[in-house]
This record gives structure tokens, sequence and C-alpha cells, in this order.
């Protein structure tokens, strides 16, 4: 961190070890009525964060707000987040790799969802935050409650669905195979727990999603592709059952949100050649995510109960199957 540059009324609060409701109300309006302006005003509050022990409970909500405003709205241009604005954040609110407190994790959260766009790396950093938690038991998540290593809790899968929805932006992002990256290696070192059953929902989901988009399909926004709806009233009688235990969108639910590369075109003219989209919505999977796929599930093992709803969608979603799935999906029905 480089030299800070503090106002009287801050640098005063640095030699306490308390800051009060009063020193937020002056904070706000008399220190960074303007918003925080530069980069030294915000390693400025992050001193005061690191400093003071005993915080009062307004505290963390302005801490939040103003560092946010500071990197999402202040910096040029406004809305984007730079990868250099994100390699600073990083390296300040990290130890050792992990983020050293519960409000600074809450904070790259917020900056995520505040931001059109940021950079891709920031998403998987927050996501292997929550690895850290689920698989090891450690990093903030732990304050306020005990984690259970190995296990996904639904406060953890919320987690989750907050940071994947957050990096999708404004625009239509798939999920990126960093991120799935990280998904499956949650699954695969909590596969043997009594994880909270919204955690096959999205992992689900969230996989089929980047699947799906690199065989050509559009992409939904995230919060489409991620939703938690039922559509099972529409699912295919055959898998229904199943997938109405595994996956709260059912496979149709799923399907639905995404359209063939033939469907993307305006509207009149997606409906003017439906039956020649339809027909050819088999899109294949390529090859390198067809290797990728393989390399990362059920390799000496069985597959897990939510693996096997995943290839079941693949299955019927993308008939066109890419040769190197075969050996896969031949496991599913």
């Amino acid at each position: 961190m480089g030299e800070l540059i503090m106002s009287a009324p801050v640098a005063g609060l640095t030699s306490k070890s308390r800051i009060t409701a009063e020193d937020v109300a002056m904070l706000r309006h008399e220190v960074f009525g303007d918003g925080v302006v530069t980069r030294g005003e915000a390693e400025a509050l992050f001193a005061l964060d690191a400093t003071a022990k005993d915080k009062c409970r307004e505290w963390p909500e302005f801490f939040v707000e103003a560092v946010t405003d500071y990197i999402v709205h202040q910096e040029k241009p406004a809305g984007y987040i730079s990868q250099e604005n994100a390699d600073w954040l990083v390296r300040t609110i990290s130890r050792d790799g992990m983020v050293d407190s519960r409000t600074e994790l809450e904070l790259l959260v917020h900056v995520l969802e505040a931001a059109k766009s940021s950079p891709s790396r920031l998403c998987v950093y927050a996501l292997e935050q929550v690895a850290h938690a689920v698989i090891d038991g450690k990093g903030p998540l732990m304050l306020g409650g005990a984690l259970v290593p190995g296990l996904i809790a639904k406060a953890e899968v919320e987690l989750l669905r907050r940071i994947l929805h957050a990096h999708g932006g404004d625009g239509n992002i798939a999920i990126t195979r960093a991120e799935a990256e990280v998904l499956l290696r949650i699954n695969e070192r909590t596969a043997q727990a009594n994880n909270d059953p919204s955690w096959n929902d999205l992992f689900v989901k969230a996989i089929a999603n980047f699947v799906m988009c690199s065989a050509g399909y559009e992409a939904p926004t995230r919060d489409v592709a991620l939703r938690q709806e039922n559509f099972l009233d529409h699912a295919d009688p055959q898998i229904g059952g199943f997938f109405s235990r595994m996956v709260s969108g059912g496979l149709a639910g799923i399907i639905e949100a995404y359209r063939s590369p033939d469907d993307v075109e305006t509207e009149w003219e997606a409906r003017n050649r439906a039956a020649e989209a339809l027909a050819r919505r088999a899109e294949t999977i390529d090859a390198g995510e067809a290797k990728w796929l393989v390399e990362h599930i059920g390799t000496n093992r069985p597959l897990y109960e939510n693996e096997r709803a995943l290839l079941t969608l693949i299955k019927h979603a993308s008939p066109e199957i890419h040769p190197a799935l075969k050996p896969l999906l031949d496991k599913v029905a």
C-alpha cells in the first residue's frame, strides 16, 4: 500500500481503537460527502478498518458503500472495473490468498454486483473464497457460525449464486471455464456430504450454461440461466421425476432459457424460421469443451447424482454430441 494521505478527521480516527456511529456520520458528511475520490482516501478507509478493533454496526455498510463507490463509479470509465483496480482490490483485502474479514468479503461481492462489467479473474477470486470455506473450513465465512469442512450449506450456495449473477453484469455472459472449474472442484470435494439440495440446482445449471454456450447456444442472462423456478410441469415425463429431485427448473425449464444460434436473429425472423431452427437445434459441443468435461467428470469413479443430471440434460439438449463425450453419455439413460 502506498503512502496514505489522510485528512485531519480521518487521521484523528486512526489513533482511536473505537469507531462510533457519530464518527461514521462525520465521515459521511464532512469527509466523503463527494464520494471517495482518490486511491489514497480509499486506502485510508482500509487503514481505519484494520486499526479500529471496536467498530459500530454502521461502519461495515459505510465502508462497503464508500469503497465500492470509488472502485466502480469514481474511477473511469464509470461502472467498469479495470484490471488494475481489480488487482489493487485483491491485494488490499487479501492475506495469504484469502480475504481477511467478513466485511471485506461483502465488499468484494458488492463491488461485483455494482459494476456493469468486471474482470473474470475478480469473479473467480470471489468464488475461490467460498471454495476455501466449503472445502477447508477456512476464511471469513467462519465468523458468526461454524463451517463444516467438506459440506456446502444453503448460505454458501446463495453466496456463490450472488457472485455468479453479479459477474454477468449487463451482458449475456456465459459461465466461463475458470468459474466452472471452481464449481467442479467444490462438487468433487463435497460429493460425499449431506449438502443442501440447492447446491445440485446451481451446479447443474451453471455447468450446463458453460457447456451449452460453448456449443453455440445464445447465453441467456445469468439471472435467467441460474434462477430458482419450478418448471417441472413441463419436464419430460421420462426423466421429470429424476430432475424434480435434482433441479428446480426441470429439464425443459433449463433448455427453455437457451436459444440456438438459428434463433438469435430478430424476433420476426426467428418466428419465420422457427421450423428450421428447431430442426437444427442439435448443436455440437466442440472438441476442447468435450475433452475438458471428460477430464473433470466421473474419472475413475461412478458418476455423482448431480453429474448424472448434468449429462442427461446435455444429452437431451444437444443430441449431436462430440464423439469424445459418448463414453460419458453412455453412462446415463
